[in-house]
């Protein structure tokens, strides 16, 4: 089926425009200690003060963005700043020998939780470097480049980081490389690609296809041994679609930018795989956890729809699409792109409800947590307006 790209792009565009920035802005900016309030209700009142480092680095990183590609509306750089300003004086613990950040603070910025990844430091990097390009800050394109330094090094220096397994049975995550990968992307696009950021690009995209890539399961795992094996126990026969979905996109941005016909139709085959295991062809939308062997999952929430996972197979299903021209793709978006709105969306304040139950009734009426912020949504808004209007003929 082909899809009308002028209809869509402008369906995207008042989605993100008068729908989910006004829900959001200027109400979640806090000024009085900086940042954001993002743990919200339906209605945008505030159910927790708490601030998660993840959702400042990612607002501020969405904000600027918006300034550097939409349009340069200073109210947007302005709250980017803010962001930035709190993640320099309370994100990072001065205590750790190598500079890492929290994951959990007050409003005012005290500690409360640090965790074992490194994922602040990620969102905090494409922050700065979007920053760096609005304004060309030398300081933030260093403070970027040096955050995705330690990234790479906690991450992927053996021994660095306290595993989460013991030596009986230890496993690896998709999660780092994919995340290294979109992040490495952000800084070339930002700062100017160079040696470096490719190689972080390429190593991440082999050890994904190499250990995570399953064509015998016809599926993307999402934890392996540190060979690649299966560990056949509900954590290593765990599928997470939308997640992969997520990685499909970032691989096939990649060959998008690169013109790696190769990295295309390894993320379209991630994304045919994924979307067989994870569409739920009795109610729609998409499951948040599978089996790879088609058992029973062990989290319980594992049939509910979260608002994230449909975010990013709307990013997924058209990047396909434009990249290959192949209609199931554009039919695929047109299912997820009308159910999720049904569901998610909230026609009386605005934005999208984060958790559904599976049937699609609401589980909760909770729009932002440590979790959820602007970020998926308007990001995934974002882009599909912006590959929609990139094929749409001039007006």
């Amino acid at each position: 089926m082909p899809l009308d790209t002028t209809r869509l792009a402008a369906f995207y565009r008042d989605a993100l425009l008068r729908d989910c920035m006004p829900f959001w802005f200027p109400r979640c900016v806090d000024t009085q200690h900086g940042g954001f309030l993002h743990c919200v209700d339906a209605d945008g009142s505030v159910l927790d003060t708490d601030k998660s480092v993840w959702a400042q680095g990612r607002m501020s990183w969405m904000l600027l963005t918006l300034f550097n590609t939409l349009e340069s509306r200073l109210e947007w750089l302005a709250w980017g700043e803010s962001g930035l300003r709190f993640l320099e004086h309370h994100g990072v613990d001065r205590s750790d020998p190598l500079g890492r950040m929290y994951f959990h603070v007050t409003r005012e910025g005290q500690p409360i939780r640090k965790r074992r990844y490194a994922y602040s430091e990620s969102f905090t990097a494409i922050a700065y470097a979007a920053h760096a390009r609005a304004t060309g800050h030398a300081v933030s394109a260093e403070r970027a480049r040096a955050l995705f330094d330690l990234f790479v090094k906690w991450n992927f220096t053996p021994g660095l980081m306290p595993p989460k397994y013991t030596g009986t049975r230890p496993m690896i995550g998709m999660g780092p490389r994919m995340i290294t990968l979109v992040t490495a992307q952000e800084l070339a696009t930002n700062l100017g690609d160079d040696a470096m950021l490719r190689s972080w690009r390429d190593r991440c995209i082999e050890e994904i296809e190499k250990l995570f890539v399953r064509p015998e399961l016809q599926c993307v795992m999402e934890n392996v041994a540190p060979d690649g094996s299966l560990v056949d126990h509900f954590d290593g026969r765990l599928l997470n679609p939308g997640h992969a979905m997520e990685a499909a996109w970032f691989i096939m941005q990649e060959g998008a930018l690169r013109r790696e016909s190769r990295f295309v139709e390894l993320g379209c085959k991630m994304l045919d795989w994924m979307w067989a295991r994870g569409w739920d062809a009795e109610h729609g939308g998409i499951f948040y956890y599978r089996d790879a062997a088609g058992k029973p999952v062990q989290e319980y929430w594992h049939d509910m729809k979260f608002w994230w996972p449909h975010d990013e197979a709307l990013i997924a299903t058209l990047m396909a699409w434009r990249l290959t021209g192949e209609p199931r793709y554009a039919e695929w978006h047109e299912r997820v792109r009308l159910w999720s709105f049904e569901h998610f969306a909230d026609a009386q304040h605005g934005e999208w409800f984060g958790y559904l139950n599976r049937d699609g009734s609401r589980s909760t009426t909770t729009k932002g947590n440590l979790w959820k912020s602007f970020f998926h949504h308007p990001r995934a808004l974002w882009m599909c307006h912006g590959m929609l209007a990139a094929e749409a003929p001039p007006a």
